[in-house]
């Protein structure tokens, strides 16, 4: 049974007891992401997440590192596009002192110079590394250019600039003005005693309260992005702009996801690698964002079978868009999103992780039940109508990295010549 406080100074504490599990998962999540920095502070929210592992004012790194290491913990963070999380999970006899770490993490930590000169060298790497794997840059070029002149377009690793010049006070700053009381949700799920929901309350009251920032809107703009790199294959993505996260028709995007390309029975997996032998992976996506986002397919293959492989897509799509799913795809693939929905669920750290991200995308909790029942109810006609809204080649973004062809020939593929190539 889930239960939730907002405090008076807007922070947000919820609940869930599981008595019969032996361990908690506790999370901090802050709505402070990419889409918050400006242009000089690319990257800040993510080297903020690195530097909250850097020391406190009672811990040095190395301090933190033995100390999670000790209650046989698993501690870790993340940086998205639009909020930052840090969360562990361990055995309930040692939830204080887990909570002790990630409160000393989040609110005492110390910026020092030294230790921002450290983790900038880390970073860089981080960068040379995604950069390194094609299937991250296809996918971050794409998304830059999707969102290009708007908040969401920014990597949320920062460009070799911005993280040159990031400095432990700038750093300071930007925390100061981001990690308030409003843009904070801690998410509490397992075994754990009234004591433990008690101190949590005690640290979230003592925040004091502060303006909430507020992001410019997101959007999706068509447009071809192309990196040609030494590499045998041509890696390909292509993005749809589609839904957001607080759209009421996402079990019908999920749905439609799931049978288009997240499953070995999907309709791109059976077609480019079973029947046609186009590539070994090919799958699709979706990324849901508070006010948009996009669908977006992706494989690699040879460049010699590009074109067919492109050709292969668009007939798949379009066949959707005009007929939509059969019964037997809507059966097997609603058994497919449902047991993974509900096997995920019974994770103790998925429960947390489900209320943080609910309060922090959608502002209130979701019933699990509750969404099982809506993909019930999902029928053919809505997931074929979400497809004839979503599948016009004319509005997509196309990335390709390899050996792609002219840009010219993928603007004609795509049917808008006269949008600039996205840089």
């Amino acid at each position: 049974m889930y239960q939730l406080v907002t405090l008076p100074n807007g922070a947000r504490l919820a609940t869930e007891e599981m008595p019969n599990v032996r361990t908690a998962a506790i999370g901090f999540y802050v709505a402070a992401g990419t889409r918050h920095e400006a242009p000089e502070a690319s990257g800040y929210a993510h080297f903020i997440e690195h530097m909250l592992f850097k020391g406190t004012d009672t811990r040095s790194a190395r301090q933190l590192a033995m100390d999670m290491d000790t209650i046989g913990g698993q501690f870790n963070a993340f940086t998205t596009k639009e909020h930052t999380c840090f969360y562990a999970h361990c055995l309930t006899e040692h939830l204080n002192q887990a909570i002790d770490i990630l409160s000393g993490m989040l609110f005492h930590s110390t910026f020092t110079q030294e230790n921002t000169e450290m983790e900038r060298g880390v970073i860089l790497e981080e960068i040379n590394m995604s950069e390194d794997s094609p299937e991250d840059l296809v996918g971050d070029r794409l998304s830059a250019s999707i969102f290009r002149g708007t908040p969401l377009a920014g990597h949320i690793l920062g460009t070799r600039d911005s993280v040159l010049q990031t400095t432990g006070a700038s750093l300071q700053a930007w925390y100061r003005s981001h990690y308030i009381p409003g843009a904070m949700v801690v998410a509490l799920a397992g075994r754990f005693q009234p004591e433990h929901v008690e101190r949590l309350r005690v640290l979230l009251e003592a925040m004091e309260p502060a303006p909430l920032f507020r992001s410019g809107p997101g959007a999706c703009r068509p447009g071809i992005v192309t990196c040609r790199k030494e590499i045998a294959q041509t890696h390909l993505m292509l993005g749809f702009p589609s839904i957001s996260c607080r759209d009421p028709r996402r079990p019908q995007h999920t749905m439609l996801n799931s049978l288009l390309g997240a499953s070995a029975s999907s309709r791109l997996f059976q077609e480019l690698r079973e029947r046609m032998g186009l590539c070994y992976n090919v799958y699709s996506t979706t990324n849901e964002y508070t006010d948009t986002g996009y669908l977006a397919i992706c494989t690699s293959t040879s460049p010699d079978q590009e074109k067919a492989a492109l050709e292969a897509i668009r007939t798949i799509i379009l066949d959707l868009a005009e007929h939509g799913p059969t019964q037997e795809e809507m059966d097997r693939t609603r058994d497919h999103v449902k047991a993974g929905f509900v096997m995920g669920m019974e994770s103790v750290a998925a429960h947390t992780g489900s209320m943080g991200s609910s309060l922090i995308f959608l502002g209130h909790l979701q019933n699990p039940d509750e969404l099982v029942a809506r993909i019930e109810a999902v029928t053919r006609e809505q997931v074929r109508d979400l497809a004839q809204e979503i599948f016009h080649l004319n509005r997509a973004t196309l990335s390709v990295v390899g050996t792609p062809a002219p840009e010219e020939t993928y603007a004609a593929w795509l049917g808008h010549a006269d949008v600039p190539a996205a840089v």
